[in-house]
């Protein structure tokens, strides 16, 4: 066995960046313990079927510093993080439960504002709150609140979407400008005032996706780009579906503020989160007619192509960049922001 465990015994803040480290303690550690087919297939949520029907499941957790900031708060986040996880695996609806861990003296006017973000969110996703747990701590032994969101929606029979099966010539259509949440929650912990309309992209996606789906039967793979970026997220699906990633750099939406935080901070846009933005793999022949669909959501209109699988170079992402070069996107490697969500 080698990689991440060759290197140290003891977890590190990369191994929670969802980049290579992150990867590596996933195949390394947990899944010779847990090891099983469902499992191995990597996707944001696990398939099930259960008495003939085709369920997705899923759960995150959160524990994203600042809990408040431009845009969101952790309530936000932690209903949209689940309900977008399902949404890629091509459900439809969907049940969630919260579990909070919350620090002994946690103001209640927070709680409030937090539960009054959560229940705001999940109607506009049409998705139901339907169970929880609570747990408190003593003071000093976490850091405000936690939050887990599990959830399960219903899938269509006939929706087959995963990273294992992009195929070459698929276009790849990116949902909108990237790297608004990273530079955001950035900016907002370390007290930068670099732009005062930065702010989070935290968006539930999962209408988006049903109007995809009933627009074509050609999406193949769906990935939300959230801890390691698009970056991160596109050698994954490579690796998962053994197929070459080849981007373009000019199309790839970025916000002028947001590129010119990342110029003034030396990080790479590519791998920095997002919470409401998709990657779609799609068949050439659908690509354009959905990226309309896409555009017509109040959160995908800034949608682009911005590249193609192809058969070559195998497990590898290769970026046309904007001075006519070639250059290799890897997974990231680092830990660029901890508790991003």
């Amino acid at each position: 066995m080698t990689g991440v465990f060759m290197k140290t015994d003891k977890i590190l803040l990369d191994h929670g960046s969802g980049g290579k480290a992150s990867s590596d303690l996933i195949e390394e550690l947990f899944l010779p313990y847990f090891d099983n087919k469902i499992l191995a297939d990597f996707d944001d949520g696990a398939l099930l079927a259960m008495e003939g029907r085709k369920l997705a499941f899923s759960t995150d957790s959160h524990t994203v510093d600042p809990i408040f900031f431009p845009g969101g708060d952790i309530g936000k986040l932690s209903v949209c993080g689940t309900v977008n996880d399902l949404a890629m695996c091509g459900a439809t609806s969907s049940y969630i439960s919260v579990g909070f861990i919350i620090e002994e003296g946690f103001p209640i006017a927070d709680l409030r504002r937090i539960l009054a973000g959560m229940s705001q969110t999940a109607k506009e996703a049409k998705a139901l709150i339907v169970t929880g747990d609570t747990k408190v701590v003593p003071f000093g032994t976490a850091d405000k609140i936690f939050i887990n969101t599990s959830g399960v929606g219903t899938v269509g029979d006939d929706v087959k979407i995963s990273g294992k099966n992009a195929c070459p010539g698929d276009k790849i259509i990116l949902s909108g400008a990237i790297a608004d949440h990273g530079i955001t929650i950035l900016t907002q912990r370390e007290g930068l005032r670099l732009d005062s309309s930065l702010k989070s992209d935290i968006a539930p996606l999962n209408l988006m996706v049903e109007e995809m789906i009933k627009t074509s039967s050609k999406i193949h793979s769906l990935r939300d780009p959230t801890r390691g970026g698009i970056g991160t997220t596109l050698n994954e699906i490579a690796k998962k579906s053994e197929k070459g990633m080849k981007l373009y750099e000019k199309e790839i939406p970025i916000r002028d503020e947001v590129r010119g935080a990342c110029e003034l901070l030396g990080l790479d846009p590519l791998y920095l989160a997002n919470e409401g933005k998709l990657l779609a793999c799609v068949g050439p022949e659908d690509a354009e007619k959905l990226l309309k669909v896409i555009r017509a959501n109040k959160y995908g209109k800034d949608a682009q192509i911005i590249g193609e699988v192809t058969k070559d170079n195998p497990g590898k992402v290769f970026m046309r960049t904007t001075s006519g070069g070639t250059r290799i996107v890897d997974m990231l490697t680092g830990e660029q922001l901890p508790r991003i969500c």
